[in-house]
Parts: structure tokens; sequence; C-alpha cells
């Protein structure tokens, strides 16, 4: 089991930075989200703004479990906004490229008719563990053991139907569900955004093995608020098309307490399942 903030550690000064990609969020690879979440990270670091309004970020190469450089490079500063260019690389080669909006505490207008899908809360439901066998569960990726997850509407994953290419679900990171960094707090969204696309697709074609996979080329999260009081948040993943060999994927999530954090998407690239 990895711990998030621990796992998305960022060294360095002067927008010139090192980190570790952990073996424990692993999917295919280094997981997109997870990988994104230290790119944040980097834009926090290179930042005296208090927050991230938006990441844009490109997959471009599979890292592996080790170091990784990161060059974050000012766009345009002003007093209280600035773009930044986020680049990690590894031994040299460019695996992944993100824009980063920053932002300060300023005032401004003040509305919400964003509405929470009407689903049971964590409290009232079971968990993963609950629901699932451990031998069932044994060779699931490392990644899933970092969070723990509540299904709204459950069933087994070898019983499902073809249905609506959509998921819910509230999820918790583990061993540490808070965080009080704003860019790890805003992080936890983004990881989610960019994960639960694929599963929500997977929700359209009926039990049995999948002859793809699809990893995501982009991703683009907006970030509404920060709740690092809220340690349950809730998954909204939809992919309402496959077309062509690409799947689109859109998230949003939300706090207990029924506040839109973020709100964003995916664009994923169909390959084969590798042998």
């Amino acid at each position: 089991m990895g711990d998030f903030e621990k796992d998305t550690t960022i060294e360095g000064t002067d927008g010139r930075y090192v980190a570790r990609l952990s073996r424990d969020w692993q999917i295919w690879g280094p997981n997109g989200g997870y990988v994104a979440a230290i790119a944040l990270r980097a834009a926090g670091r290179a930042t005296s703004l208090s927050r991230p309004a938006s990441l844009a970020g490109h997959f471009l190469a599979v890292g592996e479990f080790d170091e990784v450089e990161l060059a974050v490079h000012p766009l345009r500063e002003a007093k209280r906004a600035a773009a930044l260019r986020v680049s990690m690389t590894q031994r040299d080669r460019l695996l992944f490229e993100a824009l980063v909006w920053v932002v300060d505490e300023v005032p401004g207008l003040e509305h919400d008719v964003a509405v929470m899908p009407d689903v049971p809360l964590p409290g009232a439901l079971k968990s993963i563990e609950e629901l699932v066998p451990a031998e069932e569960r044994a060779n699931a990726y490392p990644f899933w053991g970092n969070l723990e997850a509540k299904p709204v509407h459950f069933v087994p994953w070898n019983e499902r139907g073809a249905g609506m290419p959509e998921r819910r679900e509230w999820y918790r990171y583990r061993p540490r569900a808070t965080f009080s960094d704003p860019f790890v707090d805003a992080a936890r969204s983004l990881l989610l955004i960019d994960t639960m696309a694929w599963p929500a697709c997977c929700q359209a074609y009926p039990a049995g093995p999948m002859p793809y996979i699809a990893p995501s080329l982009d991703v683009a999260v907006h970030f509404h608020r920060l709740a690092p009081e809220s340690e349950w948040l809730l998954s909204e993943a939809t992919a309402s098309v496959a077309a062509q060999g690409l799947v689109g994927g859109r998230g949003q999530v939300w706090s207990e307490a029924g506040q839109l954090l973020a709100s964003g998407g995916c664009q994923m690239f169909c390959r084969p399942v590798p042998t």
C-alpha cells in the first residue's frame, strides 16, 4: 500500500525537481492520474500562490518505477494568478507535459447550482472488501490497494451485463485520507477523474476478457474548491462515446457535504491487450 502524499513528494528548488514513481501505483504502468498528481505538486512547489485552478496534460510515454525529473517554467506570472508549464522526464525521455494555472485566494462571485447525484452516503454502503471475496481480489493491480472503495450500485465484475458506461463510487485514500497541502488535496480529485473513466467504459460490455486496454492520451481538470475535511470523495465517471479507436471520458468529484470539487475528462486510446 502506498501513501499518496509521500509517493508524490517533490524535492529540489528553483524550478528543477525530482520525484520517484512508486510501484504501489501500478496499473498497466504507473497510473496516469498518479503521474499527473506529481506534476501538479511540482507546480505547487514552484509558486507562492495558494492553490491550483486547472491542469491540462498530455501523457507522452510510459515511465519506469524510478526517479523522474521535473522542470517548471513560468509562462505568465501576475500578482494573483500564474500559468506554469511542467515537463516530466526520465533519462531524457519526456513522459508528461502539463499546463497548470495556479491562483491566490481572491474575492469574487459566489453561486453554486451544481447538484450531487442522489446517492447514499458512504456510511450506508459496503466496501469492496465486504462485497468481494479476498481470493477474487488477490490479482488486482497494486494501485487498488491505495483506495477504499464503496460502490453505489454493486454488480460483481465477472457477472456484469452490457449497460450504461457510467460508474459512481465513493473513495477514500489510505492509509491517510486527507491532506492539508492544497495541491495534494486537489490531486486526489485529479487522480480519480483520470482513472475512473476506464472502469466506467467497461460497464458497456458484458463480463469476459476485454480485447483492449485504453490508456489516457490526455487529462484536463478544473479544480472548483478544496475540501481537506472530506475523507470520502464521490467519483462520478462516464464514457459516453467509444469510436474509431478513441474513448472519451468525463468525471466529476464531490465531497461528502455534496459540493462539487473538480470536473474534467480524458481522451483514451484503444490498444490490444498485451499478451
